[in-house]
């Protein structure tokens, strides 16, 4: 039935042709040749105001992302833009058949195609958003690991889109998908238990992309006390190479249901080291050695001092504990400097004369009940 603006469009139509000479009311299949002219009408009218409203947004969009830092006004231009001329010319047609009050097998395949094609454009719009915003958080994320679980995360986001898209067309075109989502709820459930442990290791292996406790590179302790360096983070398991050389394989599960040390994380390394020196040695030597120590230390590139006492009387030596930090976490670097403190210590020890002790025993033999002798 028409309403006031079509009946308005169709009389401006037929006086037009009244004043032309042309007799506009002549009926073809059904409409009067007015009808026809007012659904051209309604048809230019539709596709101008759709390309119109797009050339509009566009330009206060673009505007906007010009004066603002966030990405998120690009990817709104990108989701306007993919409106392309086809899709509204099709729906500036569609609007102007229903104009004509069109019905019958045409009318309802064209119905059909305006909903499939909505659907599909809706969906590729919104898999826009998703991608988009998925990849420039890609393009941002150096690790190739996380590079990896953001695009299988923009796959499943575009998948249920899809999914999602096909449903509201169906219940759209008339099909029952009640007892559809009931199977596919069933269903899902089914798999769910019989792919229970894939899961588990497939989420976990996200929770180790985006949670980071480590990354490919970083030294770390594995909870049975193993170590090494990572080497690959995958969906199911992760892959770490010993200080020995072997590789080992540990399920994503175990690693993040466990403590993990990372030893590439630390800003920091404290080392605490011990050193005897005989029970001979003076207690003027034994001060100047808590002083050679320290001198030891603080003469180091990239370490920070804290302390150093005479700890105890050990079984064999008088005990010298000493503590510093390095700023460099790197293992090798705190070998190669405490072994420069080790050798620092050893020659100022031999120029002050003060001896390192080392394990010694004294025996004593009885020679009868009055007398001993060593």
């Amino acid at each position: 039935m028409l309403n006031g603006s079509a009946r308005a469009i169709e009389s401006a139509i037929a006086r037009w042709g009244e004043g032309v000479g042309l007799d506009l009311s002549f009926a073809v299949f059904g409409h009067t040749l007015a009808e026809y002219f007012a659904s051209v009408v309604v048809f230019a009218a539709a596709f101008v105001a759709f390309k119109v409203l797009q050339w509009l947004v566009l330009r206060k969009v673009k505007a906007l992302a010009e004066r603002t830092a966030t990405e998120l006004d690009d990817t709104f231009v990108k989701m306007v833009a993919s409106f392309r001329p086809p899709f509204y010319a099709f729906l500036a047609f569609w609007l102007a058949v229903q104009y004509l009050g069109a019905h019958g097998v045409w009318a309802k395949i064209l119905t059909a195609v305006a909903i499939v094609w909505a659907v599909y454009q809706a969906v590729i719009t919104l898999g826009i958003l998703v991608e988009d915003l998925l990849l420039k958080k890609i393009a941002k994320d150096k690790d190739p690991n996380t590079q990896a679980a953001l695009r299988l995360l923009a796959n499943f986001g575009k998948g249920a889109l899809w999914g999602l898209g096909i449903v509201l067309l169906l219940a759209n075109l008339g099909v029952d998908v009640s007892s559809l989502l009931a199977g596919v709820g069933i269903g899902g459930i089914a798999i769910a238990f019989a792919v229970q442990g894939i899961l588990s290791d497939l989420f976990n292996s996200f929770s180790l992309y985006f949670d980071k406790p480590f990354v490919v590179g970083d030294f770390i302790v594995l909870p049975d006390g193993k170590m090494g360096t990572v080497k690959h983070i995958g969906l199911k398991s992760t892959r770490v190479t010993s200080l020995t050389g072997e590789e080992i394989v540990v399920p994503n599960s175990v690693l993040t249901g466990s403590s993990i040390q990372n030893f590439k994380r630390m800003q920091e390394r404290r080392i605490t080291f011990t050193l005897g020196v005989g029970y001979h040695t003076s207690v003027d030597k034994l001060r100047r050695a808590l002083q050679v120590v320290r001198e030891a230390i603080e003469a180091r590139d990239q370490v920070r001092f804290d302390r150093v006492h005479f700890k105890q009387f050990g079984d064999f030596a008088l005990i010298i504990e000493a503590v510093y930090y390095l700023q460099n976490p790197d293992y090798t670097f705190y070998m190669d400097t405490q072994q420069a403190i080790n050798f620092a210590i050893k020659e100022a020890f031999e120029k002050e004369g003060i001896a390192i002790a080392f394990p010694t025993q004294t025996v004593y033999l009885r020679k009868d009940a009055g007398d001993l002798s060593s």
